[in-house]
């Protein structure tokens, strides 16, 4: 396991699976920690990297007590071995052939970079747009290569380069959404249920949208 820290709350791990199964773009694992007298603690978290890339890279963020999280970002150490499970997941796995559109928020965006990082590898960009929901650049993880990849970058406390702060407009995404015959939406509780409306308004068939949500016990 390697472990780099880009913000104070956020841990990114890039681990050596043995034996693993290739991941479709959308998938995750689970890690699972065990103590001595056999107490385990688990918690899924989704896949940022390409199905190709020798390792799996999984982004955490630190969760007011949270045992996994806490543990990852205080206590785990490179080197150190780890009991996960995976790849799991076919609902909001993409297929890489269907035109999508990506709306996620925070650390909502790990499986929207896998997926543009296996459209890349594919020359499938074509087919897939992304936006991306953050308060401002240090707590958006993955904000620059977004951003490098084409992806409408959204600050709401941050003006970036041409774009005032705010929620993406119903233009900006009728935009993004034309053509896109699947839709992923994957963030807290709170940003989902303002990201699907939006969508919405925007000319997404609701009967398309995948959602993907997650808090402190998700």
């Amino acid at each position: 396991m390697t472990k780099e820290q880009p913000t104070p709350d956020q841990v990114r791990l890039r681990l050596h699976v043995e034996d693993r199964q290739p991941h479709d773009p959308g998938q995750h694992y689970v890690v699972r920690l065990r103590a001595p007298d056999d107490y385990t603690a688990q918690r899924s978290y989704s896949v940022a990297s390409d199905g190709e890339d020798p390792l799996i890279e999984l982004l955490v963020e630190r969760l007011p007590d949270g045992e996994v999280s806490g543990h990852l970002a205080d206590v785990a150490e490179v080197g150190d071995v780890l009991e996960v499970r995976g790849p799991i997941g076919r609902w909001f796995r993409w297929d890489t052939r269907t035109p999508a559109v990506c709306l996620v928020g925070g650390t909502g965006v790990v499986p929207a970079v896998a997926m543009l990082r296996t459209a890349r590898r594919l020359g499938r960009t074509d087919l897939l747009r992304v936006a991306a929901v953050g308060r401002d650049p240090e707590h958006l993880p993955y904000a620059a290569e977004l951003a490098r990849a084409g992806a409408l970058v959204a600050y709401t406390r941050h003006d970036g380069g041409d774009r005032t702060r705010g929620v993406p407009t119903g233009a900006e995404l009728r935009a993004l959404a034309d053509g896109a015959q699947v839709a992923f939406v994957c963030g807290s509780p709170r940003f989902v249920g303002l990201a699907t409306p939006l969508l919405i308004e925007a000319g997404v068939d609701p009967t398309t949208i995948r959602v993907e949500q997650f808090g402190a016990s998700g």
